[in-house]
């Protein structure tokens, strides 16, 4: 398969090839039939298969970031950390998951009623190139914790981390078919939702692709969850400690090149904060160099592709050319490869590109507001409600924020994370459906009423 190296924008080949439609059905059969078995084996067993996963990503560390790198360009010190992340949900749900899906019982006048939660079948990922390990870990992890299988249709820039991931469950023993890697195209996906021996089906992507997938789930009768785009606001009031509000607001900006759904990209900031924190912002993007991702000392590689490059460029430009100001970055640099500088800009009000699109690239989007009122009007005037952040503030605004904030996910104090522990996911236009927690694990499952009378 073909793919292009970011860094350089060399073109590359992969020993990996497209799989036919007899390779699918063969592939689609296997799973059906690891499902028949893997659903009765006990939770401790699947939990053990989990553990042993969790120490083969730490064992495959170096080289799985390397190939993240390669592929994508995520500098490998922030792969080496995405594989502990996708260590830690194995392990997570090994050690929590048996408890989560212990039936609950049900109050009821006549009958002993209890809720079970049983397995549906096979479950079908379709899965992004941004985060290639964790996306898919934290969608198979408790998925897989349930007593289903998975089959994962990939991005196709990252064969390399595609087909490593399917290496390391077969090398740990895992059953043939409880972890399928489908190397198809996007055309496919709607034939294999359609699938009856396809019981439900995962997304995370964009808006668009989450509208074609819940489409063919729905027109087909089954459930999914989608984790689509956010344009998430990070509210900035008095009583922050501003040089903790730059280096949170880069941190969460500018990692992955800015590549994240959950990224700080739309800062609103009271006014009387505005300038200082702007010039804060300006000094903590200086330690963002983009440079070569096989770097160990890489805080910033370049983007994933050229194209996706292309795009923020565009977003900028418009945003300048409509009343932005650029403050640092905000041009292609001319060398090979989809290279973007970390670019600041203020001034940035709705209407604009940088407020009311996603902008998935490095750049951080500063708005001022006269008061807090204002800065939750303005958090909430987007389509996407995925993560919201406030930094400073008093108790009540603190308390206020968090109950009318539109969006899945809440931080007061602290950028916007993923977390095995916390369910994930969003509203509006950010899909719908939660992953990782105990949510994430009775996502994909049979509510089951069991009621037993006593005569």
């Amino acid at each position: 398969m073909d793919w292009t190296d970011p860094s350089t924008g060399r073109a590359a080949t992969t020993p990996e090839q497209p799989h036919d439609d007899a390779e699918v059905e063969r592939r689609l059969a296997a799973a059906t039939s690891a499902w028949g078995r893997w659903r009765m084996e006990p939770p401790a067993s699947r939990g053990a298969l989990l553990e042993r996963i969790a120490t083969e990503l730490e064992v495959r560390r170096e080289a799985l970031a390397n190939t993240m790198a390669r592929e994508m360009g995520k500098p490998v010190a922030q792969g080496a950390l995405e594989v502990d992340k996708c260590a830690r949900v194995c392990r997570f749900y090994a050690e929590e998951g048996a408890a989560m899906l212990e039936p609950t019982a049900l109050d009821h006048p006549e009958f002993g009623a209890s809720l079970r939660y049983d397995p549906l079948g096979c479950v079908l990922g379709v899965m992004p190139w941004n985060f290639p390990l964790w996306q898919v870990f934290r969608f198979a992890a408790p998925t897989l914790m349930a007593g289903n299988v998975v089959m994962v249709k990939h991005a196709p820039g990252v064969p390399g981390c595609a087909r490593a991931i399917e290496t390391l469950f077969e090398e740990v023993g895992a059953p043939r078919g409880l972890y399928t890697n489908l190397f198809v195209p996007v055309s496919k996906v709607h034939g294999l939702i359609a699938d009856p021996r396809v019981a439900a089906v995962s997304l995370t992507g964009s808006t668009r692709a989450g509208r074609a997938v819940a489409g063919t789930a729905g027109a087909n009768l089954k459930k999914c969850v989608l984790e689509l785009g956010g344009s998430d606001p990070t509210v900035v009031l008095p009583g922050v400690d501003l040089s903790h509000a730059a280096r949170t607001i880069v941190a969460s900006r500018l990692a992955n090149a800015g590549q994240s759904c959950i990224a700080a990209k739309r800062v609103l900031a009271a006014a009387s904060l505005h300038d200082d924190l702007v010039d804060k912002l300006a000094v903590e993007m200086e330690a963002w160099t983009p440079q070569d991702p096989k770097d160990r000392a890489s805080t910033m590689g370049p983007m994933a592709r050229t194209d996706l490059r292309d795009e923020v460029a565009r977003q900028v430009e418009a945003s300048v050319t409509q009343g932005a100001v650029c403050v640092r970055g905000g041009r292609v640099p001319e060398r090979a490869g989809a290279w973007y500088p970390p670019t600041l800009l203020t001034h940035v009000r709705p209407g604009m590109p940088a407020f009311d699109e996603e902008v998935f690239g490095p750049v951080v989007s500063v708005t001022s507001v006269p008061n807090y009122a204002e800065a939750l009007t303005l958090a909430n005037a987007t389509s996407f409600g995925l993560g919201a952040c406030l930094l400073g503030g008093g108790a009540e605004e603190r308390q206020h924020f968090a109950e009318h904030v539109h969006a899945g996910a809440c931080f007061v104090g602290d950028f916007v994370r993923s977390d095995p522990r916390l369910p994930f996911g969003g509203v509006k236009a950010s899909g719908y459906g939660r992953e990782l927690g105990r949510a994430g694990i009775l996502e994909f499952v049979n509510h089951k009423t069991v009621c037993v009378s006593s005569r």
